[in-house]
């Protein structure tokens, strides 16, 4: 199996394992699906921190307004006594607004968090250190771990505008934000390596030959976007090593040039015709006009 070390812009994404005889026209959508579903758990570990902070998310009415300006407008929150977590709630006020501040109880919080850590582990950057490839089974069994969490905590369901369960019904609008822009569409998928294209048309072993323990770094990019920044020469790891090691070695030559030091020949005790002088009675003699 041929592998690849995905990235998107300069940074390290995860590690993904395919035939020599895979399509490029299969690959790069493939590619997509595993990055866009990474991203897709990275936003709903954040919203679910948020869930188990500060408890559901407000209608979109009520949302940033002091509790003066919905008392004012006579608006009432209708899904904070349906959506009631697990155990019961602890106050804790959104002081963004967002959410309604009846969070979860401290047990039924831990198991949100603990559930947040595994999934992030499971597709984290970390996993292209430990040489451990990312597939779609495992972004999606993250996803199921963090519903099955969210189900525990508030088994009546959450209101349908939490951004907790639009990203779990795949209903979330990204548009205009950030996140939305980090997405890669399967059909804009393209996929580069050394400063190449790799063609839909071909197949992968076209570009990296029949080796199937080859390991190349490619980049995911949106069509139309051009080539992405080349790779470094030297990786920023190895530049800050290179800069320590020269640095280590100035500071050696200088100790050496100060041990190198030859200006006490000029001092008096180290004359060697010193004694000479003062037997002859030559000693401080001095040249010149009285």
């Amino acid at each position: 199996m041929v592998r690849l070390h995905v990235k998107r812009g300069g940074e390290s994404q995860f590690l993904l394992e395919a035939p020599g005889s895979t399509r490029l026209a299969e690959l790069a959508p493939l590619a997509a699906r595993i990055h866009n579903g990474r991203l897709k758990v990275q936003r709903l570990c954040s919203e679910m921190e948020e869930l188990a902070e500060h408890g559901i998310s407000l209608p979109y009415n009520m949302q940033g307004l002091t509790d003066e300006q919905i008392k004012e407008l006579k608006l009432k929150d209708e899904w904070a006594e349906k959506c009631v977590p697990s155990g019961g709630s602890v106050f804790r006020k959104d002081e963004m607004g967002r959410r309604n501040g009846f969070a979860p109880n401290e047990k039924m919080q831990q198991v949100i968090k603990k559930t947040i850590e595994e999934a992030k582990a499971l597709i984290s950057k970390k996993q292209v250190q430990a040489n451990v490839c990312v597939t779609m089974e495992m972004v999606k069994d993250a996803l199921e771990q963090l519903q099955g969490a969210v189900m525990i905590v508030y088994p009546m369901g959450l209101p349908p505008h939490d951004p907790v369960r639009m990203e779990l019904e795949d209903k979330e609008d990204l548009s205009g934000t950030h996140a939305g822009i980090e997405v890669v569409k399967e059909s804009e998928a393209q996929l580069w390596w050394a400063g190449k294209q790799l063609e839909e048309t071909k197949l992968l072993s076209d570009y990296v030959g029949k080796n199937e323990k080859t390991t190349i770094i490619v980049k995911i990019q949106k069509k139309g976007q051009g080539a992405p920044g080349r790779e470094p020469v030297i990786s920023h790891e190895e530049q800050k090593e290179m800069m320590l090691y020269y640095y280590r070695k100035q500071e050696e030559l200088k100790k050496l040039e100060e041990e190198d030091d030859d200006s006490f020949l000029n001092a008096e005790w180290a004359d060697n015709h010193a004694l000479k002088r003062q037997f002859h009675g030559v000693k401080d003699i001095k040249w010149g006009p009285r």
